[in-house]
């Protein structure tokens, strides 16, 4: 299965990059560096590609806030905070928070939907966010490409010592989901007293 696995990844390797990088991205961006650091894909070609899947994926979601705005509004009622403070971000920093928005945890796909629900021009956003996610592939994949053999060593002990591996990523995961919540939580509250 690994085998097949492999392969797959090499034969439509930017084929399936693409379509990540429009649904997620970051582990397919570190598959993509390590592929490239291993020479089964090309380092320029992964981050172009990648950037386009990026750029793709979030121009979908502002149009899906620009001409769907009662779905929206009735889908996303879980998410009401998040998009209070998606707009309170782009009211404060402008443009500057499309070229965030990929680094935010929790808000990668909020903000490109809050800002199609506001009157901000569609082209203006297009070319910052294609830039944006030329930038933001770039930034993932040519560190994980330049320490491939490191990752690779470190992935290569852990699944040969599985049993401290996964309770150590287990507790790394926790400690960024706990500091991301307490950053948003902090950032509402900072703001509700503002107000």
């Amino acid at each position: 299965m690994e085998a097949f696995f492999i392969e797959s990844i090499k034969e439509y390797g930017y084929i399936i990059l693409f379509f990540w990088s429009i649904l997620e991205g970051e582990s397919g961006l570190v598959m993509a560096g390590l592929l490239s650091h291993t020479g089964d894909m090309n380092l320029f070609l992964a981050i172009f590609i990648a950037g386009l899947g990026g750029f793709a994926g979030d121009q979908l979601y502002f149009y899906i806030g620009r001409f769907n705005k009662s779905y929206v509004h009735r889908k996303l009622k879980q998410q009401k905070r998040k998009l209070a403070l998606a707009h309170l971000l782009l009211k404060k920093h402008g443009w500057p928070i499309i070229f965030l928005q990929r680094y935010l945890y929790g808000l990668r796909t909020i903000i490109p939907i809050a800002i199609g629900l506001t009157g901000y021009s569609a082209k203006k956003y297009a070319l910052i966010n294609l830039i944006a996610a030329w930038c933001w592939s770039s930034v993932i994949i040519l560190p994980v490409w330049y320490f491939g053999n490191e990752i690779l060593s470190v992935i290569t002990y852990g699944r040969e010592h599985w049993y401290f591996a996964l309770p150590l990523v287990a507790i790394l995961i926790g400690i960024v989901y706990y500091y991301i919540n307490s950053i948003d939580t902090k950032t509402l509250k900072n703001k509700a007293h503002q107000n």
